[in-house]
């Protein structure tokens, strides 16, 4: 009953936010923690394959951990649909055969929040987010490119990073349809992040979107979010940005911030043996699919990366006195 009476409120909350957003305000869904305070979240990226390249093994043991911590939501960081993300808010066979019938495990109905990747992007961007998509399976929350979930204790920040990087915009096949143009999108779009972010009382503040800051996998650094979006987490007290992209899993750590830098994007496909350098620390890196686990309390974060067979590579525990400026 506990579970069905917050899926009843987040639906409430989603619908109205998707009504009637606050003009020059992120939207913003309201997803409370557990009774007890604390706040268990899974997060993956980079997984719509059909279930291709163990995308269904991931989700096995995304069931399978998400029973034993209680989770409460997912993340998504991106690239949801490849390799074109959806033709439309009709293409329903896509949607379900990449997601409703892969996250199949009663420990994972439950709502995931979603930002777009660039292979989304080159399909029908705003298909993502449209209620056709939502009424084929309910648990899809992205009632925006940029929204928050505050959860009291924690607030996530869903940041639409594709239109940051600007070589994008040199490709025909993107869609940038109430994104163009760019500078004012993406001008509008730091200044509500650095407001929300400023206002939040959270006790943990994270940060999550599609593409690399700080990266030791393929990709590397993306130098547009650098310059662009690393400024407005460090003035405004981010704990932790996680990332998609690279099809790894990561944990990096600023050298001049208390900021980490998290990568979970095995979802599906992984790029083994594909290393490139970071100035910033190099925690723990994996060239394989699996995905991570966050146990968040007003004291303390555990925080662990997951293989295809549940097992855990590093975990790690950050405390407040510790994570926060």
């Amino acid at each position: 009953m506990a579970d069905l009476a917050t899926a009843m409120f987040v639906m409430v909350a989603v619908v109205g936010m998707m009504a009637a957003p606050a003009a020059a305000e992120l939207a913003r869904v309201e997803h409370p923690a557990k009774e007890d305070g604390s706040l268990t979240v899974l997060a993956v990226g980079d997984w719509g394959r059909k279930g291709q390249y163990n995308q269904t093994l991931v989700a096995t043991q995304m069931g399978v951990i998400g029973e034993k911590l209680a989770a409460d939501f997912i993340l998504s960081t991106g690239d949801n649909f490849y390799s074109d993300g959806l033709t439309g808010e009709n293409d329903t066979a896509s949607f379900q055969e990449s997601f409703t019938n892969i996250y199949t495990a009663d420990s994972l109905q439950k709502p995931w929040y979603i930002v777009l990747g660039n292979h989304d992007y080159t399909g029908d961007a705003l298909a993502q987010q449209s209620a056709a998509i939502r009424a084929v399976d309910s648990r899809w929350t992205s009632v925006n490119k940029s929204f928050i979930v505050d959860s009291g204790i924690a607030e996530f920040f869903l940041v639409d990073t594709v239109p940051f990087v600007q070589k994008y915009w040199n490709e025909s096949k993107f869609d940038w349809r109430q994104v163009a143009p760019r500078d004012t999108y993406l001008s509008t779009l730091l200044t509500d992040l650095g407001d929300a972010m400023s206002q939040s009382n959270a006790t943990w503040k994270i940060v999550v979107g599609h593409h690399t800051i700080s990266s030791g996998c393929e990709h590397g650094n993306t130098t547009d979010l650098v310059a662009l979006l690393l400024p407005v987490l460090k003035t405004y007290g981010a704990d932790m940005y996680i990332n998609g992209h690279d099809h790894c899993l990561q944990r990096i750590t600023s050298i001049d911030s208390p900021l980490e830098f998290i990568t979970s994007g095995g979802g599906s496909k992984a790029w083994a043996g594909k290393f490139k350098q970071t100035s910033d620390k190099l925690q723990f890196i994996y060239d394989g699919q699996g995905f991570l686990s966050m146990q968040l309390t007003e004291a303390e974060g555990n925080f662990a990366f997951y293989d295809v067979t549940g097992t855990v590579l590093h975990s790690w525990q950050l405390t407040k006195s510790t994570s926060t400026n």
